[in-house]
């Protein structure tokens, strides 16, 4: 695999900043999935019932969505053109559908932060894969 496609220090400073944001973002996403169900009585007791609610779950699904399209899409295609990390995110968050779409059991709450763990996994290889391209260049 070449690594000398675009290896620029600002591409690789903002590759490294989105994919940190995107790993927390998607860690972030894993905890609430699994801890909220568990939780979810105690919520209004805190004054945190609005972690609950269905727009937060999804507004951190997108954002984490965002995040990893543009930080791993254009690292894919500006510098590494590796497909793991690409492929690792596509299945984190096809893991992260259908745990939302089709599971409505005690399962969703495993399989959902599963999906977002994959997801913070991609990042950090995406991480390793231009942090290797900048080391070549």
């Amino acid at each position: 695999m070449h690594l000398n496609y675009i290896c620029g220090m600002h591409l690789h400073k903002t590759s490294s900043r989105l994919d940190r944001i995107g790993v927390t973002a998607s860690t972030l996403c894993a905890i609430h999935c699994a801890v909220v169900p568990v939780f979810i009585t105690s919520l209004p007791l805190l004054g945190m019932s609005f972690l609950a609610r269905p727009w937060v779950e999804w507004g951190m699904i997108l954002f984490a969505l965002m995040i990893g399209v543009y930080s791993i899409g254009g690292s894919y295609f500006k510098v590494h053109r590796n497909l793991l990390p690409l492929i690792l995110l596509v299945i984190g968050f096809g893991i992260i559908m259908l745990g939302h779409s089709l599971l409505h059991t005690n399962t969703e709450r495993y399989v959902v932060p599963a999906g977002g763990l994959l997801i913070a996994l991609a990042h950090v290889v995406n991480q390793r894969f231009v942090g290797a391209c900048s080391h070549e260049s």
